[in-house]
C-alpha cells in the first residue's frame, strides 16, 4: 500500500495492480510447466511417428496443439501424421492454420498446394505454388506442380466439353489423365462413372464410385447409386450393404429407405429359395422363385435367375416334361447359359431322349469347357445313347426313368403275359416272342436290382458281355443264366412275377 501512495494510485486501483502482479507470477509458473509438457508431447509424437505408431503419435500431437495453439510447427507436425494416416482432409485445416501463424512457411504452403492439386482444386493449389515461387523462384517442386495444376485446369475443361457433346469415350480418355493428377477428386470419378454407365459398363462405374464414398462427406448419393448398380447386376448382397451405409448417414433419407425395403425383401426371398434347394425342398424353392419374379419383374437378371433355378428344381424332382418346358424358356432368355443347357440335358435323359441330351451337353461344353459336371454328364449321355440303340430297359417295359419298383414289376407282369411264347403258334411268331420275352425279363432284373439299375443309369449295361469282367461269352441278356429255348420246343415257361 505504501508504494500505491507514492505513485498516487487510489486504494481500489492499487489493489487491482497488486493482483495483476500476483497473477503474472503464477501464470509464468504455469506456462513454464506447460512448455515442458508440450516439448514432451512433441518428442513422443516424433518418436512414435518414426516407429509407425500413427494413432499414438497423433494423440501426443493433439495434446501439443491444445497446450500451445500459437505454435505453427505443432500444427504442421500434426498435419504430417494425418497425411501418413491417409487423412488428407483432416490435414488441410492444420496446414492452413500453420500458414496463418507463419505466412512465409513454405513447406506448409507446398504441402497444402499438393493436397489441393490431388483434390482437383486447381486455383487454390496454383495460389500456393505461386506463393512459394514468389519467395523461392528456383523451387523445382513448386515449378513442376504449378505446371501440373495448369495442365489439370485445361484437362478438366476439355473433359466437361466432351461430356456435354455426348462423346463419352473421349471424356473417359481425358479423365484418365485428370484422375492421375488428382486421384482425390470425387467429381472427376463421378463424371467418369456416369460415362461408363451411359456406355453400358456398370462394373467400371462401380470401381469409380466406390472411392467417392470416402472422398466426400455424407455421400449418400454415391451409396444409393452403388446400391442400384449392384442391384441391377444381380449382386443383391452388395446392394443391401451399400444402401445400409446410406441409411447410417441419414435413416430418414426417403430414396435410400425406399430402395432398402425393396432390396431387403428380394434378398430375403433369394436366400430363402437357395436354402430350400440346399435342403432338397425343391417345390418350396420353386414357389419362392415365383415370388421373386413378382417382387422384381423389371430387372431381367432376377427373372432369368428364377427361370434357371426353377428348371433345375423340376429336374431334381424328376418332372421331365415340365422341366424341359421350363429349361427351354430359360435357354431362350439366356442362350449361353451352360447351367440351363446342363439341366435341360438331364431332363431329356429323364425323358429318354438321349440324342437331345447329348446335343445340349455338347453345347454346354462350348460355353464352359472346364466343368467336370458337364464333361461327366456328356460322357454319361453318350453312353446312354449308345445303350439305347441296343437295349433300353426303360423303353422295353414302357416306364419312365423315375419309375419305382412297384411300377416296374407291374409293367413287367403285363408284358410277360402278353409276350409269353406259349401264346403264339407259328415258328416265326414264337421266335419273335422269345426275343421280346428275354428282353422283358432282362429289363425287370436290371431295373429291380438297385446296383444294376444304378450302373444302367450311369450309362453301363450290366448284362452286356462287353461290360462283364473277362470279356464276352455266355448268352447275352438272359437273366436266369441259361437259355430255356435250347432245350427244345416242348419246354413250357414258368416265371416269377416278383
Amino acid at each position: 500500500m505504501e508504494s500505491c501512495r507514492r505513485t498516487g494510485l487510489s486504494g481500489v486501483l492499487c489493489s487491482l495492480s497488486l493482483l495483476c502482479v500476483i497473477l503474472d507470477i503464477q501464470l509464468d509458473g504455469v506456462l513454464g510447466a506447460t512448455h515442458v509438457e508440450i516439448e514432451h508431447h512433441l518428442e513422443m509424437g516424433r518418436k512414435l511417428l518414426a516407429a509407425g505408431q500413427l494413432a499414438e503419435a497423433l494423440s501426443h500431437y493433439h495434446s501439443a496443439v491444445e497446450g500451445d495453439s500459437k505454435n505453427y510447427l505443432t500444427y504442421y507436425k500434426r498435419a504430417a501424421v494425418f497425411l501418413a494416416m491417409g487423412k488428407s482432409k483432416s490435414a488441410l485445416p492444420d496446414l492452413t492454420r500453420a500458414i496463418q501463424l507463419k505466412p512465409d512457411f513454405l513447406a506448409a504452403r507446398l504441402q497444402r498446394g499438393n493436397i489441393l492439386l490431388k483434390q482437383g482444386i486447381t486455383q487454390e493449389a496454383k495460389d500456393d505454388f505461386n506463393a512459394v515461387l514468389q519467395r523461392s523462384p528456383d523451387h523445382e517442386e513448386a515449378q513442376d506442380q504449378l505446371i501440373k495444376a495448369n495442365e489439370l485446369e485445361e484437362l478438366q475443361e476439355e473433359a466437361h466439353a466432351a461430356y456435354h457433346q455426348g462423346d463419352y469415350s473421349a471424356t473417359i480418355t481425358v479423365l484418365e489423365r485428370v484422375i492421375e493428377i488428382s486421384p482425390w477428386d470425387p467429381e472427376s470419378r463421378e463424371l467418369r462413372a456416369d460415362c461408363y454407365i451411359r456406355m453400358g459398363d456398370p462394373q467400371k462405374a462401380i470401381q469409380d464410385l466406390t472411392p467417392t464414398t470416402r472422398l466426400r462427406n455424407d455421400n449418400r448419393a454415391a451409396f444409393l447409386k452403388l446400391s442400384l448398380l449392384h442391384y441391377r447386376l444381380g449382386e443383391h448382397h452388395n446392394s443391401l450393404n451399400h444402401i445400409r451405409e446410406c441409411l447410417k448417414l441419414d435413416q430418414d433419407d426417403k430414396e435410400c429407405f425406399s430402395h432398402y425395403k425393396q432390396v431387403k425383401k428380394l434378398s430375403k426371398q433369394l436366400d430363402s429359395a437357395e436354402g430350400f434347394i440346399q435342403d432338397d425342398r425343391c417345390q418350396e424353392a420353386i414357389d419362392k422363385y415365383e415370388s421373386v419374379m413378382k417382387t422384381e419383374p423389371n430387372v431381367e437378371y432376377y427373372t432369368n435367375l428364377a427361370k434357371e433355378r426353377i428348371c433345375f428344381c423340376l429336374v431334381k424332382i424328376k418332372l421331365p416334361m415340365e422341366a424341359i418346358d421350363a429349361c427351354s424358356e430359360a435357354h431362350q432368355r439366356t442362350p449361353r447359359n451352360a447351367n440351363v443347357l446342363r439341366d435341360r440335358a438331364e431332363a431329356y435323359i429323364l425323358n429318354q431322349d438321349y440324342e437331345k441330351a447329348v446335343e445340349d451337353y455338347q453345347e454346354a461344353r462350348e460355353f464352359d469347357s472346364d466343368s467336370n459336371d458337364i464333361r461327366e454328364g456328356l460322357e454319361r449321355a453318350q453312353k446312354l445313347l449308345k445303350i439305347s440303340r441296343k437295349r433300353d430297359y426303360y423303353k422295353i417295359l414302357g416306364v419312365n426313368r423315375n419309375a419305382n419298383k412297384q411300377e416296374i414289376i407291374k409293367a413287367y407282369r403285363k408284358l410277360a403275359q402278353q409276350w409269353h411264347p406259349d401264346n403264339f403258334q407259328s415258328e416265326s411268331e414264337k421266335k419273335e416272342a422269345e426275343k421280346k420275352f428275354i428282353d422283358i425279363a432282362s429289363a425287370k432284373e436290371v431295373l429291380t436290382d438297385p446296383e444294376m439299375r444304378q450302373k444302367f443309369d450311369a450309362g453301363e449295361d450290366p448284362l452286356d458281355p462287353e461290360n462283364q469282367q473277362g470279356g464276352g461269352g455266355g448268352q447275352q441278356g438272359w437273366p436266369f443264366h441259361f437259355n430255356p429255348f435250347e432245350s427244345g420246343g416242348s419246354f413250357h415257361f414258368k416265371f416269377q412275377y416278383n
